[in-house]
C-alpha cells in the first residue's frame, strides 16, 4: 500500500475524527494503529511491534539516543516550571498589570502580540514559546480567550519565519535551493538571491501576516473564533470549561506572592531568549567552522534549535528559581511548584510524541511521494502552475504534518517541471510550495507548530486547530486567486495587489455585516 491512494487513508481518517470527537489524543491514537495495520496487511502483531519501534526511535535510533528529540522535550518541561516560578513568585501578574498600565485596550493588547510575533523571527519554535510566555500575562488581563492568543502566535511564527533569510527556516530553504539549482543547471542567481526574490510570491505568508494584524485591530472574530471572544469578555473564561486537556492554569494552583516585581518575569524571560540565540550562534558557527564555511546564512542552517532551547530553558529555570528563593516567606514549596509547571506541560508532550509517531507511519506508507508523483503526472497549464503547488503542497503538508518535510519533497520536484514547461514560473512555483507548506501547517493538528503554539498559549490544542482554520482557509484563498493572477499575467505585484486586497475586502465586509447586526 507504499506511494498509493492508500497511503493517504490514515491520514485522512485521523484528520476526519479530529474534527468529529474533537479529541485529539484518540483521533492521532486510531491514525496510529491503522497506518501501522496499513503497512503489514492488517496483520495486528506485527502492527503492534511497529508502533513499538515507531515509538522506541523517538528516543533510540539506530543504537544511540535521539538527543534532539529528547532535549526538545525537557525543553518543555523546563517551561512548564519556569511559567510555574513566574506565577509562585507574583512576576506574571506583576508583569500583566506594569502591562495593562500602558496597553490600555483589548485592541493594543492584541495588537502588541502581532507585533511581538513578527520581531522574534529566528525561529518558529522558539517564536511560538517565547511569545507565549510574554504576551500571556497582558492578553490574560485583558480578557483575551487563549485561543486567539494561540492564533496570533501561530499565525505570525511559520509565515514571518519562512520569509525569513536569517532564520533556521531560511537557512534551510537556502540550502535546498543550491542543490535544486545545481541539479538543474540554473546558474541565472545563487541561492540567497533567489530567495529574497521568492519572498513577494510567497503569498500566504504575506497574507497570513496581513490578516493576524487585520484581526488584531478590527476584532475580525469569525467562526468558532467569536465564540471564545465573546465567552472570555463576558466571564472572564479565557479557556473552554468542558477541556480537560488544557495545561494546566497555575493561578489556581499558586497564588501570586504579594511581592511579586516585573523583574521576576521580564528577566527569566530575557535569559531564556538571549541564552537561546547565543548558543544557536555558537553551535551553528561551530558546525559552520568544521565544514569550512562560516557565514551568517551558514550558522542559521546548521545552528542546534533544539540544544539551544534547551540550554535557554535550564538558565531561565536557574534564575526563576533564584528569584523564588530570594521571596520572603510565606511562599510555595519548590517541590509543588517544579512538579505542577511539568503537569502543565504533559498534555502537550503526549500530543507531540503521538504526532511524531504518525508522521513516522505515514513517512513509511510514502503518502508524501504518492501526492508528489499525482503532480510530476498533472498534464496542466503552464499558467497554472503556482495555484497547482500551492494546493499539492498544502494538502501534503497537512496530510503529513511536515513543513520541512514538504519543503524537501516538493521543492525539486516543482523545480523541475517549471524548467521543463516554463522557466519563468521557476521563483513563482518555488515559492508556491513554501506558501502551501506553510497553509497546512496551520491546518492540520499534527503540526509541531500547531502544538506548540497551543502550548505557549496555554490553550486547547483543538480548539487553536478549528478556531484559526477560518483564518487560515481566508488567506489561502486570497493566495490561490493571486496564483492564478500571476500565472496569467505574469505580474507578481499585481498577484500580490489581488490577494491582499481580497483579505482587506473580506476585512470590510464583515466589519459592515458585524456593525449592521449590532444596530438591528
Amino acid at each position: 500500500m507504499e506511494g498509493t491512494f492508500y497511503s493517504i487513508i490514515p491520514a485522512l481518517i485521523m484528520l476526519l475524527l479530529v474534527l468529529l470527537t474533537r479529541k485529539v489524543l484518540l483521533s492521532l491514537g486510531i491514525g496510529i494503529l491503522i497506518g501501522a495495520l496499513f503497512i503489514h496487511s492488517f496483520h495486528p502483531v506485527q502492527a503492534i511491534q511497529e508502533i513499538w519501534t515507531v515509538f522506541y526511535t523517538i528516543f533510540i535510533s539506530d543504537g544511540t539516543w535521539n538527543i534532539g528529540n529528547i532535549l526538545l522535550l525537557s525543553f518543555l518541561l523546563l517551561l512548564g516550571i519556569v511559567t510555574a516560578f513566574l506565577q509562585a513568585s507574583g512576576g506574571s501578574e506583576a508583569f500583566g498589570e506594569w502591562m495593562i498600565r500602558r496597553v490600555k485596550t483589548r485592541t493594543g493588547a492584541q495588537v502588541t502580540t502581532a507585533a511581538l510575533g513578527v520581531i522574534i523571527f529566528i525561529d518558529d519554535y522558539f517564536n511560538s514559546l517565547a511569545v507565549g510566555q510574554i504576551a500571556r500575562p497582558l492578553t490574560d488581563r485583558h480578557r483575551i480567550s487563549r485561543a486567539k492568543l494561540a492564533y496570533f502566535i501561530d499565525s505570525t511564527s511559520a509565515p514571518v519565519t519562512v520569509i525569513s533569510p536569517i532564520s533556521s527556516w531560511g537557512a534551510y530553504i537556502i540550502g535546498i535551493l543550491g542543490g535544486i539549482f545545481a541539479a538543474n543547471g540554473i546558474s541565472d542567481y545563487p541561492p540567497l538571491e533567489a530567495f529574497v526574490k521568492m519572498i513577494p510570491y510567497n503569498l500566504y505568508a504575506l497574507s497570513a501576516l496581513l490578516l493576524v494584524f487585520i484581526v488584531a485591530y478590527f476584532k475580525m472574530d469569525i467562526g468558532l473564533m467569536r465564540k471564545h471572544e465573546k465567552r472570555a469578555v463576558e466571564t472572564g473564561e479565557l479557556l473552554s470549561p468542558d477541556k480537560p486537556d488544557v495545561p494546566g492554569d497555575l493561578t489556581k494552583t499558586f497564588s501570586a506572592h504579594k511581592s511579586g516585581k516585573v523583574y521576576h518575569l521580564f528577566i527569566p524571560i530575557l535569559v531564556l531568549i538571549v541564552f537561546t540565540i547565543v548558543t544557536m550562534v555558537i553551535t551553528g558557527a561551530q558546525a559552520s567552522a568544521a565544514e569550512g564555511n562560516v557565514t551568517i546564512l551558514t550558522i542559521f542552517a546548521n545552528t542546534n534549535v533544539n540544544l539551544s532551547l534547551f540550554i535557554g530553558g535550564v538558565a531561565s529555570v536557574a534564575i526563576a528559581y533564584m528569584f523564588h528563593m530570594l521571596q520572603p516567606s510565606p511562599k510555595a514549596n519548590t517541590a509543588k511548584i517544579v512538579v505542577e509547571g511539568i503537569k502543565t506541560m504533559l498534555p502537550a508532550i503526549y500530543i507531540l510524541l503521538l504526532a511524531w509517531m504518525i508522521g513516522s507511519i505515514i513517512g513509511t506508507l510514502k503518502t508524501g511521494e504518492y501526492l508528489a508523483q499525482l503532480v510530476s503526472g498533472a498534464n496542466m497549464s503552464p499558467t497554472l502552475l503556482p495555484l497547482l503547488f500551492f494546493l499539492i503542497a498544502g494538502f501534503m503538508s497537512l496530510a503529513t504534518g511536515t513543513s520541512w518535510g514538504t519543503f524537501g519533497i516538493m521543492l525539486p520536484i516543482a523545480a523541475e517541471v517549471a524548467v521543463l514547461t516554463d522557466v519563468t514560473l521557476l521563483l513563482p512555483a518555488l515559492s508556491a510550495v513554501l506558501a502551501g507548506s506553510v497553509f497546512g501547517d496551520h491546518c492540520t493538528p499534527i503540526s509541531d507548530t500547531t502544538i506548540l503554539s497551543s502550548t505557549g498559549a496555554g490553550a486547547n490544542h483543538i480548539d487553536h486547530v478549528l478556531t484559526q482554520l477560518p483564518y487560515a482557509l481566508l488567506a489561502a484563498f486570497a493566495s490561490a486567486i493571486g496564483y492564478v493572477v500571476i500565472g496569467w499575467t505574469s505580474q507578481m505585484f499585481l498577484g500580490i495587489i489581488v490577494a491582499l486586497a481580497t483579505i482587506i475586502a473580506v476585512a470590510l465586509l464583515h466589519n459592515f455585516l458585524t456593525k449592521t447586526n449590532t444596530q438591528s
